[in-house]
């Protein structure tokens, strides 16, 4: 582990477990709920906004092949969470963004704008887990230095 993120976390095994059962959970357990891609969109918009270049890099690589959606989620990066993708994504980025400033911006304006754009209970579930948990893994991962994309 080169990362600072993951030896900080290693150093309580049961917390660093905890983490990743989380994190599996979040963007593998993908039988029912929000598409894997939306997952990673929802990560990336949360990474960006915040900054977090090794997480939104991560992520963006995850949209861009789950979703087939390369230039749409290289918009993203370059122009920001107000960058205009679709109904689904706008509203998905929207969400996550909000919730990534802080959780009591996100309200009902942005339910609806999901619900709207098609999310049912369990993918809402999804979207605000994936936000959620990279908004919380970005601002200890910045914490800890600037975060860079590792070589091989």
């Amino acid at each position: 582990a080169k990362n600072p993120y993951f030896r900080l976390l290693a150093r309580d095994p049961g917390i660093l477990r905890e983490r990743t059962k989380t994190d599996f959970d979040i963007f593998y357990n993908t039988k029912a709920g929000l598409p894997r891609a939306d997952r990673e969109l929802a990560a990336t918009a949360a990474s960006r906004l915040n900054g977090c270049v090794y997480c939104a890099s991560v992520h963006s690589a995850f949209a861009s092949h789950h979703s087939k959606r390369v230039e749409d989620v290289q918009r993203l990066l370059d122009e920001g969470v107000e960058a205009s993708l679709d109904p689904r994504w706008d509203a998905i980025v929207a969400a996550a963004a909000a919730l990534t400033r802080t959780p009591a911006e996100f309200g009902p304006e942005h339910i609806a704008r999901l619900r709207e754009a098609g999310l049912d209970d369990l993918e809402l579930l999804d979207m605000i887990q994936s936000a959620a948990f990279f908004n919380w893994a970005n601002r200890l991962m910045l914490a800890l230095g600037e975060p860079t994309v590792l070589d091989s």
